[in-house]
């Protein structure tokens, strides 16, 4: 269910965007919550903002927020913080064991994501792939990692800085100050019907019918 006149609801956005290192089913569409964040840095000002959106699989809104950030030192950082934030704020409203998918435009950091989750189903916890991390964002990292593994479910997706929904929020914190005002919800998405359209996002397009090889 879209709610009227929202554009690019994080669900639509996420389905369609590719998961770095990891395989993305149709059954993605179930996810529970979005998560949409994005970090900007400006050489010239040396200042940063952060921006996080974070909605219901069923599109409702639960809460939005816009930062600045004097701190951060370069676009790398504010990213890590970014969905460090998001992730910390979604934790406050979310029930146990809830599937989170994410949305940023930093093709790394959604890699890292990734191999970190499927590192939680492996018996001696090691990421598929050597996860790299800027030294300057492991703090942020570690927090993240550990909001991974909170969840039931978390895998993330690239998306253009363009098409980011939160990509504004992080870029113009003083114009979007009055986001920060609004009143959080604590919303539980609706249960997802067994008629639901199942389809399958570009990343599983061209596959063959009969190539099951992929894994979740």
């Amino acid at each position: 269910m879209a709610v009227h006149g929202r554009s690019s609801p994080l669900r639509a956005l996420f389905d369609e965007s590719p998961t770095p290192h990891i395989a993305h089913p149709p059954r993605t569409h179930h996810r529970d919550f979005y998560v949409a964040a994005d970090g900007s840095y400006d050489l010239q000002s040396d200042d940063g903002g952060l921006g996080v959106i974070i909605e219901t699989r069923d599109s409702e809104r639960v809460t939005r927020l816009s930062v600045p950030d004097a701190t951060v030192a370069d676009n790398n950082i504010a990213e890590y913080r970014a969905l460090h934030l998001g992730l910390d704020v979604l934790a406050s409203h979310a029930p146990t064991g809830c599937r989170v998918g994410v949305l940023v435009d930093h093709d790394d950091l959604a890699a890292n994501v990734n191999s970190a989750a499927l590192a939680t189903r492996r018996t001696d916890h090691t990421p598929p792939r050597k996860l790299t991390v800027p030294s300057a964002s492991k703090h942020h990292w570690r927090g993240i990692r550990a909001r991974i593994c909170g969840f039931g479910e978390i895998r993330a997706a690239v998306v253009e800085s363009g098409r980011n929904p939160a990509h504004s929020l992080a870029n113009s914190p003083e114009e979007y100050a009055h986001v920060n005002r609004e009143t959080d919800r604590c919303l539980l998405p609706e249960r997802p019907s067994s008629s639901e359209a199942q389809i399958p996002p570009p990343s599983r397009a061209d596959r063959k019918a009969g190539d099951s090889r992929a894994s979740d």
